[in-house]
């Protein structure tokens, strides 16, 4: 190879090199830009809940079956209550036996106590009054005198006594009754939360529970909810503050892959779940796919504000979230506005003849 060919090769590679390191350069651009907040959640049905027994105990009948309607107040479990059937059919007996109609019989008795007190009173009042008359023309003697006042005194006092009795016997005897009334109505509640019944009209989404299996409190024997879905979002605390009711939302899921369907925020939780350091927001569809199911998952972009023909710059062309680079290497400090996965807009320090490079 002679020197000639040497120094043209040389020349070529030192070319080739220059060029493969030179930076992209673009300048910025008029385009649309949208800000927005993400957020992950999931499909629920309205008024969606787990039930829950509010006792322990084995089943004895499920009455539903996964995909079932049900009404409010329909049953959905009945626990084994032999115990709670003896005991309400005690507390039963024992309102009958303590009923005031069957035993107004022991207030007839406190009458008639009072109705003898009386004829004793008044007949006791004549004898001192007669005793009383002749004592005052000298007849009989002091002794008969003085024990005709007392057996009247004695019989004044029997009367209030009697009296006092009955108002006592009444008030025991109404007591008992409505005790034993309120007892036995007890003892039917107690009964009746043995019956699992649900707490909306809906559908019976999940039955995780057989006959003879154990129900607690700590675990959803169902889930049911309503027809209508909703969507439960979890919004970052950093971006609570930008997030608000009537907001549109575009939805993505797994079960539609590329689609995507419009929702609007309806509502978002005033308290963060301090475990998550996240506010909890509901969404509903604008126009709702042709078949949901709860739990399914969601990602969801919530839009913020939307600005039409600003100048922009990709996201990658901006250097220390503040600067860009120059053409030639000269770093230039930018205000920027609204920033989207892609695009970030360029409010001043450039212009749209301005030729910026790509940072190493």
């Amino acid at each position: 190879m002679n020197n000639c060919t040497l120094v043209v090769l040389l020349l070529f590679v030192s070319s080739l090199f220059s060029c493969s390191n030179k930076s992209e350069v673009i300048s910025p651009e008029l385009k649309n830009i949208t800000e927005s907040v993400y957020a992950s959640g999931f499909i629920k049905s309205e008024n969606q809940y787990e039930v829950q027994g509010k006792v322990n105990g084995p089943i004895e009948k499920v009455f539903v079956e996964e995909g079932s309607l049900v009404k409010k107040g329909d049953p959905i479990f009945q626990l084994d209550n032999e115990n709670t059937k003896i005991a309400t059919e005690n507390a039963r007996l024992a309102s009958v036996a303590a009923d005031f109609s069957v035993n107004e019989n022991k207030l007839l008795d406190a009458e008639n106590a009072i109705a003898l007190a009386k004829k004793k009173l008044t007949n006791d009042s004549l004898l001192y009054l007669r005793q009383k008359k002749l004592w005052s023309k000298s007849i009989g003697t002091k002794v008969t005198l003085e024990k005709r006042q007392l057996d009247y005194e004695n019989a004044k006092l029997n009367l209030a006594t009697a009296r006092t009795n009955y108002e006592e016997v009444k008030r025991q005897l109404e007591l008992q009754s409505e005790q034993s009334k309120n007892n036995l109505e007890i003892a039917k509640l107690l009964e009746n939360d043995y019956v699992i019944k649900s707490e909306v009209d809906g559908r019976v989404y999940k039955v995780n529970r057989e006959e003879g299996d154990l129900i607690n409190g700590s675990e959803a024997a169902a889930v049911i909810g309503g027809a209508d879905f909703l969507i439960e979002l979890n919004i970052d605390e950093f971006d609570r503050v930008k997030v608000n009711k009537g907001q549109r939302v575009f939805i993505r899921m797994d079960s539609y892959q590329s689609q995507v369907f419009e929702a609007e925020i309806i509502s978002i939780d005033p308290m963060m779940n301090s475990r998550t350091r996240s506010f909890q927001a509901e969404a509903k569809f604008i126009k709702r796919p042709a078949q949901l199911f709860p739990n399914l998952t969601v990602e969801a972009s919530i839009l913020i504000q939307t600005k039409e023909k600003v100048l922009t710059i990709p996201r990658n062309y901006l250097f220390n979230d503040s600067s860009v680079i120059l053409e030639g290497g000269e770093v230039r400090t930018v205000s920027t506005g609204l920033m989207d996965y892609d695009l970030v807009e360029i409010e001043n320090g450039i212009d749209g003849n301005t030729r910026i490079e790509l940072p190493e």
